[in-house]
This record gives structure tokens, C-alpha cells and sequence, in this order.
């Protein structure tokens, strides 16, 4: 009945991993690629948490 009230945790997700894609974004555009790389690893994993949320909720 209250799960009405509680927050998504896919939701802050999504939010973090498209922050972490733009931090990439902007790390290639000024020449970082190593910082790039890293950035991208880190929103990978973000990927791989979200999939298996979602993975999980699916087989509820």
C-alpha cells in the first residue's frame, strides 16, 4: 500500500549514469582521454547496476 511513497532507485540511476555519460562527453572534447575512459567505465557499471534492477523488478 506505502509502495506509492517510495522513491525509485532505477530513477537516481538513470540520472547518475546520464551525468556520467556527459562528464565522458565533455572529458573527450577537451582532449582527456584517459579521464574519458575511466568516465566511461564508471557509467558501465552504473549500466550493469540499472540491468540488473531492472532484471530484477521484472521477475517480481
Amino acid at each position: 500500500m506505502f509502495s506509492l511513497f517510495k522513491s525509485d532507485p532505477s530513477k537516481k540511476l538513470h540520472k547518475s549514469y546520464a551525468a556520467k555519460l556527459e562528464q565522458a562527453m565533455q572529458a573527450q572534447r577537451s582532449g582527456d582521454i584517459r579521464g574519458y575512459a575511466e568516465l566511461t567505465e564508471q557509467a558501465e557499471q552504473i549500466k550493469a547496476q540499472l540491468d540488473a534492477l531492472e532484471a530484477e523488478k521484472g521477475t517480481r
